[in-house]
């Protein structure tokens, strides 16, 4: 294995994301501006053998955990055989194997992505109400989305967890209702602070923060501290009588000091931070015959540029940077 991957900061990454289409079948209202995107011409995506390529040689410098983002996922052609392929690298270190996804093609799908070797599985659902489903996502497939989610409890993937974007004044009413659904099927429901993109509406006083959110939850549940793994970004807790919750505090409480994730985006371009303009363009460097040793010299030049944290919220809705669609969820 070649040497570790840590940055100027002493922070050991071990976790990759790979966005594997911009395209994405929903139009949530905090992910894409409101106006849409120019969709990438499918010769501007990694292809499979492109993807396994990086993935490989991420997992030789000591990544041992990927999840496959988008847009959303399962809209690329034969994603069940991208799953198969880096499956593979858990012979060469990878532990886990995951995947985010708006659970709107999961109906049918489920069982067999776990077959082909995805262990984790997050699934984006941001309110339990139809019309308010409607509303944010521009679409309407709640039904759709609710058989996927239900279809992939009964799958019994090792980890399933439920994200929700917590907004002020739109759906911060259906807290209780998502810790509830958690307790009842023993799975996680991960709360997330509402963070600025790209034309995605932000304001300060839509984000409700994770102490908000636990003084609202702690009237109603038992929850008690979780023991933390190297590396998490999310404060979990666990739920009298199974299941599990977990807050992503981005916003009120940064936890930039122990991030160990990169990013890769569908066109090929290594992001070192969500919040970071900076990238730099692994696919044109493979499609011009860089060796491996040329690409791991350029993955960590762009770690080396990792900035410290991130800045205050208002500055990164400032800054022109992608949109979280682009960059990958």
């Amino acid at each position: 294995m070649s040497m570790p991957l840590i940055d100027s900061f002493g922070r050991l990454h071990t976790y990759l994301r790979i966005s594997v289409t911009d395209r994405c079948n929903l139009r949530c209202r905090y992910c894409m501006p409101s106006e849409g995107l120019q969709w990438k011409k499918r010769e501007e995506l990694l292809s499979f053998e492109e993807i396994e390529r990086l993935a490989a040689i991420f997992v030789g410098m000591g990544v041992n955990k990927i999840r496959l983002t988008g847009g959303e996922p399962m809209l690329r052609r034969d994603f069940p055989e991208l799953v198969a392929r880096l499956a593979r690298l858990k012979k060469s270190g990878l532990k886990d194997l995951a995947m985010t996804t708006n659970a709107t093609l999961l109906a049918g799908q489920a069982a067999l992505l776990k077959e082909k070797g995805l262990s984790h599985i997050n699934i984006s659902l941001d309110s339990f109400k139809p019309e308010r489903f409607e509303q944010i996502t521009r679409l309407s497939c709640f039904d759709t989305v609710k058989a996927g989610l239900h279809e992939a409890i009964a799958a019994g993937f090792s980890k399933l967890k439920l994200n929700m974007v917590v907004i002020a004044g739109f759906n911060d009413d259906e807290i209780l209702d998502f810790a509830a659904f958690a307790s009842e099927h023993k799975i996680n429901v991960r709360f997330i602070e509402f963070m600025p993109f790209k034309d995605n509406d932000w304001q300060i006083d839509k984000v409700v923060t994770f102490k908000e959110m636990k003084t609202t939850l702690d009237k109603h549940f038992q929850l008690s501290p979780a023991k933390q793994e190297a590396g998490d970004v999310a404060r979990d807790f666990e739920l009298a009588g199974g299941g599990s919750l977990s807050f992503i505090t981005s916003m009120s409480e940064s936890f930039c000091s122990s991030c160990n994730r990169l990013r890769l985006t569908s066109d090929g371009s290594m992001k070192s931070c969500l919040f970071y303009p900076a990238e730099i363009n692994l696919r044109d460097a493979m499609r011009q015959n860089a060796s491996d040793e040329e690409l791991r010299g350029m993955i960590r030049g762009c770690l080396a540029g990792k900035p410290e944290a991130h800045p205050p919220a208002e500055e990164i809705a400032a800054r022109d940077n992608r949109s979280m669609i682009e960059i990958g969820g």
